[in-house]
């Protein structure tokens, strides 16, 4: 059997049957949101969705579900700012680990598509890299498409990272020790931070953490289509998202959305993480190996019974505290600081 047919035989199937159980438990938790179909809905209705930090919500809630918040989070400390994007004022939330500074610096960038989800829907993430990288994290919101489709959100990631090369200091950061991260199309902004850093000339990130980035436009691979019914991510609801976040067709080749075709060499070390169940797989399995061969250093790691969206699940997903001790080890070790 050739790997068209057995991709063939792939369609209709549901690929969560084989996640984690606990992974599991946060699909059943969203499904009894009963979130309406992302690719059936006007852009305020996506907007209005259940989401998955949602259904962690509710079982953290639920006091038969056997949950582990961790309690150093509630030492983290984190205040709204305002920052300077490209065109005006964005919204920021800044996390502060307990300790003395001057800590590090991490500007994060949440996912949903460049359209959907914001500062709180993403709240976990930083607060558990700042906690566990000895970080103060900057998590900088951006303008959402379709309202400002490409490249203001990439233009406003640009400028929030100018922002904190400015600013790291006021923030109680160490100016020489900044990095990258984002999740999905959040991962997408974050490298291409570094590539835009790096022909300006400017300061570059000394890490970058992509998780589950969108890194190409082949809607055709392998994981886009195992997983093109899967949850919480499939391959219509991405449709849905690059018709949103595109002027017209000839931005699909644009190195912004298709990083594999950017000229990726002189990148800071990388690590790439990737889930499983997730159309966006084999993007960070491209990315990783175009990475290498630009001869940058990489560290990849796929959690196959894990989904989209669940790196910042580490109260209720094991493969979740798995990828943030990953990520944090590698950012911290980017600092030159011993391991925790």
């Amino acid at each position: 059997m050739t790997l068209a047919d057995t991709l063939k035989g792939m369609v209709g199937m549901d690929p969560t049957g084989h996640a984690d159980a606990d992974m599991k438990a946060v699909l059943d938790a969203l499904a009894s949101l009963e979130p309406k179909p992302i690719e059936d809905c006007t852009v305020e209705e996506a907007r209005a969705q259940p989401t998955p930090a949602d259904a962690v919500k509710k079982l953290l809630a639920d006091p038969a579900f056997s949950a582990r918040p961790s309690p150093e989070l509630e030492a983290v400390q984190s205040e709204d700012i305002l920052i300077q994007g490209a065109v005006g004022s964005l919204r920021a939330r800044v996390y502060t680990p307990q300790g003395e500074g001057p800590f590090p610096v991490i500007l994060y960038f949440h996912g949903g598509g460049w359209v959907i989800a914001d500062l709180d829907t993403y709240d976990a993430t930083p607060r558990s890299i700042a906690a566990q990288s000895k970080a103060v994290v900057v998590s900088a919101h951006y303008r959402q498409a379709p309202e400002h489709p490409l490249p203001a959100a990439h233009e406003d990631a640009f400028a929030a990272w100018q922002w904190v090369l400015d600013h790291a200091e006021s923030l109680g950061g160490d100016p020489t020790k900044l990095a990258v991260m984002g999740e999905s199309a959040g991962g997408n902004l974050a490298i291409n931070v570094s590539i835009r850093a790096r022909d300006a000339g400017m300061r570059m990130p000394l890490h970058q953490a992509l998780v589950y980035p969108v890194a190409s436009n082949n809607i055709v691979s392998v994981s886009y289509e195992e997983n093109r019914n899967a949850k919480p991510l499939n391959k219509p609801m991405m449709l849905w998202f690059i018709n949103q976040v595109i002027n017209d067709k000839g931005d699909l080749t644009s190195p912004l959305i298709d990083v594999v075709s950017a000229d990726l060499t002189s990148l800071p070390p990388t690590v790439i993480i990737t889930a499983g169940i997730d159309p966006l797989r084999s993007d960070g399995e491209k990315l990783a190996q175009k990475l290498r061969e630009a001869d940058v250093a990489v560290e990849h790691r796929n959690y196959q019974g894990a989904t989209h969206e669940f790196f910042g699940m580490a109260a209720v997903v094991q493969a979740a505290r798995e990828a943030q001790a990953m990520v944090s080890l590698a950012q911290r070790q980017a600092f030159g600081a011993a391991p925790l």
